[in-house]
């Protein structure tokens, strides 16, 4: 697929950044490209030179949400292929290997705000807004108000879904929805410096870790301690465990084979 509306750009440190590419828009969500960003995903999981993947929005805002100026004149059909398609970027992300680190600048609205709960890591700047806002405009967000429920809990995610309003930096990081709050001028240093960091650990721990968090979270107690148990089992048997054990015990960074 030609890409117009993300970009996406790779460095030697492993990190692939992908950006939203409506700014004009605020990087709402049109078909074009809720599909772009979706076949991205899939495309930097399987480049063996990403480790992880840093995303973000152009212009003045992260994402606000979906193009509404798509709305009108569909079937009911028609309506439940369209939003499966717009909320289909927010299930990839669970199911690829590589970490998705979500930059937050601006304001992340309605399913912007569903993309960066959706996310697995979330640096934000000081200033930066959500809301999951679509019932201000006669709609809703029971796409996005998935992956904020699993964040937040069951009262807070029914607040912030039927009033709409958007909350700040602080209010979020507490609530569980981002991991940082950084200067707004130190925003892209420090996301790509996070990035990069990650980058460094051993790539084989970091995707066993994130797929089988995804994969396991909805298991009952024990059937999860059994399920985790076999994939460290897996993991210890890996030459790059064997390599960072030796590189931590001879006192030197380690050099990682992915094998």
């Amino acid at each position: 697929m030609k890409f117009e509306k993300v970009i996406i750009e790779t460095d030697e440190n492993h990190v692939a950044t992908l950006t939203l590419n409506r700014p004009e828009s605020m990087n709402t969500f049109s078909s074009q490209m809720a599909a772009e960003l979706n076949q991205a995903f899939i495309d930097l999981d399987s480049n063996p030179s990403v480790r992880v993947i840093l995303l973000k929005g152009s212009g003045k805002a992260f994402c606000a949400g979906i193009d509404v100026t798509e709305l009108a004149g569909k079937t009911a059909i028609e309506y439940r292929e369209w939003i499966e398609k717009m909320e289909r970027p927010l299930v990839t992300i669970s199911k690829l290997k590589k970490p998705v680190i979500a930059q937050l600048h601006g304001v992340a609205a309605a399913n912007g705000m569903g993309l960066i709960a959706a996310a697995d890591l979330v640096i934000a700047a000081e200033d930066a807004r959500m809301g999951l806002t679509a019932i201000n405009v006669g709609l809703n967000c029971i796409g996005p108000i998935i992956p904020v429920s699993r964040c937040v809990g069951r009262k807070k995610a029914l607040e912030l879904l039927l009033y709409g309003n958007l909350i700040k930096t602080p209010e979020a990081l507490s609530l569980g929805l981002i991991n940082k709050i950084v200067p707004n001028d130190e925003l892209e240093s420090q996301a790509l410096k996070w990035a990069i960091e990650l980058a460094q650990k051993s790539p084989i721990a970091v995707q066993i870790a994130k797929t089988t968090f995804y994969h396991s979270e909805d298991m009952n107690y024990e059937a999860q301690f059994a399920y985790m148990n076999e994939a460290f089992a897996r993991l210890c048997t890996t030459d790059d465990a064997k390599e960072g054990v030796n590189a931590f015990f001879e006192k030197r960074p380690p050099v990682w084979q992915e094998k």
